[in-house]
């Protein structure tokens, strides 16, 4: 299917940029499983903003700027922060509901924020902007949302009729999850929108989708990737046998929540950090992860319970009516949480136009390393990078529109040497072996000795993975092992490249941070 631009993902960062180019352009939004998939309609807390009086671009420049442990690019980061109200601006024209006070949003704080400032729907703020942007999106004639594909690799100049070498990216190849078929999408220009790359640990609040995707298409493209390692834990996933990967948001301990070790009854925050519950992700999620260590626990708790218990259901409406269905009322009692994997800083080096290495390539969100995040990502500025990204991508295409060549001849996906599978088993296999190593090897705290161990398997694995997907016809989980499994490479080479601990990067061999800071940046 051809159009003038290809928009591989349909969440915040994809639908914001679809609908900015459909005001002149024919635009194709290619979504792996359904529409809603994605990690945006998980998002719980909100979205940073300076829209309270007391508050500043400078203190939301500077406290993202704190949280990324100087790695952040501060033009970037400007950048952002100053486009933030008008991103909150356009989701308010698109109907997505947001608290108010009175006649002004009321405003969540959250950790590593010094002003209350971050937008919100209750607290599923996510799926509202995601229902908001796909309504628009599905109302819109230039655009068409096609869910269902899986997208195996980027077209370049490499599977043009006549080959070129030039790594130009004409769009991508496909596979048809219904009714099996690869199909060739093509456009002039093509944005990544994938999302990042989560699963490839054991505990993780991403989507099932969240296999690295685009970061890996970018890769094997050709396009520089930055700042890998740095994989944020969030510090409070609820610990349940059962439900696997449920988010309490920040804004809990923004709106009063104590962590408190269920052993000692003591609060452990004063020991770690004079931020006590509101310092950042990685700080939070690392003393947490000692005190599991150091008293041999399986989870810690989390207690809100001495609020008034109107005041929890009204702030956490969606998360206690969860807790409630599985026997906890968190009004009246503790939550067990632990840390898990939540959100990849580093990505594909972009611009800020959200350009990649690659001509006609864009690439805005969480696949994305714009230089907003640096070395650990503060609150609520994941759906804020979205937007404006999503924009900035779009705007760039717009106004280079004329610059774009017509694609030329596509050469089709061919199958013509492989057969259905018969052994799924060792996708399943193999997919379980990372996550586990991953988890053990390469988690929140990390050595040189378990990071060569990582290394060593990743080694065999890609041996196998690439035996089977040269012999096999491609299926979804297949295309998503064989990113994971690239995702995995791109974070622990960029780990032992990194020599020091920063940010959510922290090894017992180097624990000391090193000036200045500088981008791990790996070149294909």
């Amino acid at each position: 299917m051809n159009a003038d631009v290809i928009v591989i993902g349909s969440g915040a960062a994809g639908l914001t940029a679809a609908l900015s180019l459909a005001q002149r352009l024919k635009v194709l939004v290619l979504a792996k499983g359904n529409l809603t998939g994605g990690s945006t309609a998980w998002a719980q807390g909100g979205i940073a903003a300076v829209l309270d009086a007391g508050d500043t671009f400078e203190d939301h420049i500077r406290d993202t700027m704190v949280a990324g442990a100087g790695l952040n690019r501060l033009d970037t980061v400007e950048y952002v922060v100053e486009r933030a109200p008008l991103a909150i601006g356009r989701l308010a024209d698109l109907g997505v509901p947001f608290n108010t006070e009175g006649d002004h949003l009321h405003l969540h704080r959250e950790g590593g924020h010094s002003h209350r400032r971050i937008a919100h729907v209750a607290d599923a703020t996510g799926w509202a902007v995601q229902e908001a942007l796909i309504r628009a999106a599905e109302a819109h004639p230039n655009i068409t949302l096609l869910p269902g594909q899986s997208c195996i690799d980027l077209i370049t100049g490499r599977h043009e009729m006549r080959y070129s070498g030039s790594g130009r990216v004409w769009g991508v190849y496909a596979l048809d999850e219904k009714t099996g078929k690869v199909e060739a999408h093509i456009g002039r220009a093509t944005i990544l929108a994938t999302g990042g790359a989560g699963r490839v640990y054991q505990f993780s609040t991403a989507p099932r989708g969240a296999t690295g995707d685009g970061i890996a298409m970018a890769w094997r493209a050709g396009a520089r990737v930055s700042n890998m390692e740095m994989m944020q834990f969030h510090p409070t996933c609820l610990y349940n046998l059962e439900v696997k990967n449920f988010l309490i948001t920040e804004a809990v301990r923004g709106e009063g929540g104590r962590l408190i070790n269920p052993r000692t009854g003591k609060r452990f925050m004063p020991d770690y950090d004079e931020r006590l519950e509101l310092a950042p992700r990685d700080v939070v999620a690392r003393a947490i992860d000692s005190e599991i260590k150091k008293y041999g626990l399986d989870f810690v708790h989390l207690d809100i319970s001495h609020k008034p218990a109107d005041f929890v259901r009204e702030h956490f409406p969606n998360i206690h009516d969860k807790l409630i269905s599985l026997g906890i009322d968190m009004t009246k009692e503790p939550i067990p949480v632990v840390p898990a994997q939540h959100y990849t800083c580093g990505g594909v080096v972009t611009d800020l136009d959200g350009r990649t290495d690659l001509p006609g390539l864009y690439a805005a969100g969480e696949c994305a390393e714009s230089g907003l995040h640096g070395a650990n990502r503060l609150a609520s500025n994941s759906l804020l990078e979205c937007l404006v990204f999503g924009d900035a991508a779009a705007s760039d295409i717009l106004a280079r529109w004329d610059e774009f060549d017509t694609p030329p001849a596509i050469r089709p996906w061919d199958e013509s040497r492989v057969s259905d599978s018969d052994e799924e088993v060792i996708i399943k296999q193999n997919w379980t072996e990372i996550r586990r190593f991953m988890w053990n090897y390469v988690g929140i705290v990390r050595s040189t000795k378990r990071l060569e161990r990582a290394a060593h398997r990743i080694k065999l694995l890609f041996d196998e993975v690439d035996d089977y997907y040269g012999h096999f016809r491609v299926t979804t989980d297949l295309i998503e092992l064989r990113n994971l499994l690239q995702s995995a490479d791109l974070i622990v080479r960029s780990a032992l490249k990194r020599h020091e601990s920063r940010g959510l990067h922290y090894t017992l061999d180097y624990p000391q941070t090193v000036e200045p800071p500088l981008d791990t940046v790996l070149v294909p």
